[in-house]
């Protein structure tokens, strides 16, 4: 009996032991080998990993992208002097475990509030430079791109990489709100005005030239017409000539026939006549149109 137990006592100081020497680095994880305070090694790879019992421990550190929010809105002055409450929040990782622990002891909290006061600063500093209208929305993209810059910069010191910077919320005060809001209705109603009297600009040209473009036509259709008809009557009084050339007296006739019938068009039409009149020629003796 007092062998197995001696076993199994021994088996237990050796689990013992192997849980003191062997720890595993997960994918998502850095790991610090500390000996006596000092960092003695970086685990980077996820894996099994080894120390040393009761001398060495072992500090995890998640390399995952972290989010902070602001604690509540933050005022800023604009060019203007005018106040914007700003509520933003920034993305970071730690890309260099060492350097985070030496620097703020490994306290996300800490790289937090650190990173926190480097955008506040960067913002004041941008909105400084910059109107109402340009944080809310002129510049907004290019405020956030600076500040996530700059923080960067400061962040890498501490072992941190800040991937991104976002102004989630910019509100104007209600002082600052109604001066926005009328101007920004002015600069609509200008540009309302400025539309209008421009479409009435064009919408006179287009009248003016199409009414031109309406009086060339005419004219050339008049001028086509007139030109038509005087080729019409060249050929007729070409076609008459030759007919009455050929035979005067038929031509007499048509002629005498066409004003019988345009004379006495109606019922109602009266004519005053002496009845020895070339007029009646044709009426009075029919035989007159074959010369006999």
């Amino acid at each position: 009996m007092n062998r197995i137990g001696s076993i199994v006592i021994g088996a237990l100081v050796v689990l013992l032991l192997l849980n003191a020497t062997i720890f595993t680095v997960d994918q998502r994880q850095t790991a610090l080998v500390r000996q006596f305070g000092e960092v003695v090694k970086v685990h980077t790879e996820p894996g099994l990993k080894f120390k040393l019992p009761l001398i060495q421990n072992v500090i995890f550190f998640d390399l995952r992208i972290l989010t902070s929010d602001a604690k509540q809105a933050e005022s800023f002055l604009t060019a203007e002097k005018k106040n914007v409450l700003v509520d933003s929040f920034f993305k970071w990782r730690v890309i260099n475990a060492q350097q985070f622990y030496v620097s703020v002891g490994g306290d996300e909290d800490r790289a937090a509030t650190r990173i926190r006061q480097t955008v506040n600063d960067g913002l004041r500093a941008e909105f400084g430079k910059r109107t109402v209208h340009d944080v809310v929305s002129g510049q907004r993209d290019q405020i956030m791109k600076l500040i996530q810059q700059k923080a960067d910069v400061d962040a890498r010191k501490i072992g941190v990489q800040v991937v991104d910077v976002r102004l989630k919320r910019v509100d104007l005060s209600d002082e600052v709100s109604v001066s926005v809001y009328g101007r920004m209705e002015a600069e609509r109603k200008r540009d309302a005005n400025d539309a209008r009297a421009t479409g009435a600009a064009e919408a006179e040209k287009i009248r003016a030239d199409a009414d031109k473009q309406k009086e060339i036509i005419i004219a050339e259709a008049y001028s086509k017409a007139e030109s038509l008809k005087g080729d019409g009557d060249a050929k007729a009084s070409a076609i008459y000539a030759t007919a009455y050339g050929k035979n005067p007296e038929f031509y007499a006739f048509y002629r005498s026939m066409q004003a019988y019938r345009e004379s006495f068009r109606n019922k109602s039409d009266l004519m005053v006549l002496d009845p020895s009149s070339d007029f009646f020629k044709y009426m009075k003796n029919p035989r007159a149109a074959s010369g006999k």
